[in-house]
């Protein structure tokens, strides 16, 4: 029997139906491997059902840090049957698949009787943890390193749980150990020191932390799958952290108490996904013409209407784009790294505050849910600048500037009044109907203030060689996905340029185009949103449109493929 040999990279996929604990095994693994030095980075597909149906975590262990997922599968964990068919198309002779064959079956399985092994030790809930540690026991993991973090992970439940799960654990490591010497499987992943103290986050956390960093107080919003878990994260360190969570009766609600914090003074937010957002368009062109700041969390998700409801695209940019009626500025900004989540929340809170507009923070469902590693000073203390001005008696809340940007004052602070309206309105804030006014705020609102917001746009990152004659655009969650396909494509020639500011783009963006002799643009959507925009706002035309929209991320075998024959 030839020998399995793995180096520098296992994907391992665990799945089963929902309710079967896929989240309690990930949660060990990836802890337990990060604490033992491996660099980490799991991502989850999963259908919309509370019960049955299938969900899979792919975790991969890596040499290096890597930030995408792959279609390969080096290790598979089925916990239910209905795993094998839907992971077929995946499963290679070189798989190595894992599971109890009482409860299904599979030629190809190693046979371990999780279950079975789990009530010996006192009831079935323990399986997950066996089968965590028949993962463990293939790497030949510290077993002190995995004790120490169960004892952690469970002190809560009491010393009886503890011990019947290290119990669990052992079992199944052994049971690993085993199988690693009967079928001759080696297993070679350099360990990194450095790892163990770095900080595990989702695209999430990350998001509800740049936003804690930006000074954020006060959040509302409704709930909706992918993007909840930054209301729930702020929830939960709301009391903390000096912030009002207020769960709104409905997205309109929530839109309009968001404008209503900043109008108070306050630094607010909404997060919400694509059906939620369509709600709250009349409130985004009310923060246009009031001129008041707001920040929108828009996660991501397959539409029309409820569409895939847990899976990914990046099909909303033209809906934060183009969302509300009439005419007025915004920034949107799409971070590609759990990193850039944290800093870019941050800015588009600076952003919307310096300009008084709305600000969009462009998710998907992948990003949000995908955990990478990233060390600790990734998350720097960043300063806040509030534009905020005292009044004095003759105040004027649209007063014409040549930047476009009047000052703000907030009720209470100073002796003026500060008076906003939705119906147009001259500089004191009452309402108007004379022609010219109406000109000189249209003005004043759009044309002047768009050139400052466009001067202050992020420069995207240009990866490769100068000049490249090939240069592929992505945005937003494809950031890791491009970067390590382009590597793994062997093209010297081409260049990556990820923008994490989508609008307004920086100048420089045409720039770096200028010279190539093809340009690819790689999106989750079925149209190319994107590439219809870089052409609309620089001139330049994509030559080719790399697209996906089946509700899965792309995954670096097909982006390496698309890439060999550019």
């Amino acid at each position: 029997m030839a020998q399995k040999k793995i180096i520098d990279d296992l994907a391992i996929v665990i799945g089963g139906q929902a309710g079967q604990g896929i989240k309690s095994i990930e949660h060990l693994l990836t802890h337990i491997l990060k604490r033992q030095g491996y660099h980490v980075f799991a991502s989850k597909e999963y259908m919309s059902r509370i019960r049955g149906g299938v969900n899979t975590t792919q975790i991969r262990v890596t040499t290096s840090a890597v930030g995408a997922a792959v279609d390969r599968i080096d290790l598979l964990l089925p916990l239910h049957g209905s795993v094998l068919a839907h992971c077929a198309a995946r499963i290679s002779p070189d798989t190595i698949v894992i599971g109890d064959t009482t409860q299904m079956e599979c030629r190809q399985c190693v046979p371990v009787p999780l279950k079975q092994v789990a009530t010996e030790i006192g009831e079935s809930v323990y399986a997950n943890t066996v089968a965590a540690g028949v993962v463990l026991g293939l790497l030949q993991i510290d077993h002190r390193v995995a004790h120490d973090y169960v004892r952690q992970f469970f002190a809560r439940k009491g010393a009886d749980v503890v011990a019947k799960n290290i119990t669990a654990l052992e079992k199944g490591t052994k049971i690993g150990e085993q199988i690693a010497y009967a079928e001759d499987i080696a297993i070679h992943i350099a360990q990194r020191g450095t790892v163990r103290d770095d900080i595990f986050l989702s695209g999430s956390e990350a998001v509800a932390l740049g936003a804690l960093a930006a000074g954020c107080n006060f959040i509302s919003s409704y709930p909706m799958s992918p993007s909840t878990d930054i209301l729930t994260f702020l929830a939960q360190y709301g009391k903390e952290c000096g912030v009002v969570v207020d769960q709104a009766s409905d997205e309109i609600g929530a839109m309009n108490m968001t404008l209503g914090a900043w109008y108070a003074g306050a630094r607010a937010m909404v997060t919400t996904s694509g059906g939620g957002f369509a709600l709250m368009e009349e409130a985004v062109s009310l923060a246009g013409m009031t001129e008041t700041p707001c920040v929108i969390h828009l996660a991501q998700r397959p539409g029309p209407a409820t569409g895939l409801p847990t899976r990914m695209e990046q099909a909303d940019l033209n809906l934060a784009l183009y969302a509300g009626h009439g005419e007025f500025p915004r920034a949107i900004f799409a971070p590609g790294t759990a990193e850039q989540a944290y800093h870019l929340t941050h800015r588009a809170f600076e952003t919307a505050d310096a300009f008084q507009i709305p600000a969009f923070v462009l998710t998907d469902q992948f990003f949000l849910d995908a955990l990478s590693v990233i060390p600790p000073e990734a998350l720097p203390h960043l300063k806040n600048t509030k534009h905020i001005t005292e009044t004095a008696a003759d105040y004027k809340r649209y007063a014409i500037m040549n930047d476009g940007i009047s000052p703000r004052g907030i009720p209470g602070y100073g002796s003026g009044f500060v008076r906003v309206d939705s119906d147009e309105h001259g500089e004191e804030g009452r309402i108007t109907e004379s022609f010219t006014v109406r000109r000189a705020m249209v003005e004043k609102r759009l044309h002047n203030k768009l050139p400052c917001l466009r001067a202050s746009s992020i420069v995207p990152e240009y990866i490769g060689a100068k000049d490249a004659p090939t240069i592929i655009v992505c945005w937003g969650s494809t950031y890791h996905v491009v970067r390590e396909a382009l590597v793994e494509s062997g093209r010297p020639d081409c260049a990556m340029l990820h923008i994490a500011q989508v609008y307004p783009l920086h100048e420089s963006v045409a720039a770096l185009c200028a010279n190539a002799k093809k340009i690819a643009v790689v999106e989750n959507n079925a149209t190319g949103q994107f590439a219809d925009l870089l052409l609309r706002e620089t001139g330049i035309r994509a030559h080719q449109r790399i697209l996906k929209y089946d509700g899965l991320p792309f995954f670096v075998e097909e982006l390496t493929d698309q890439f060999k024959k550019l």
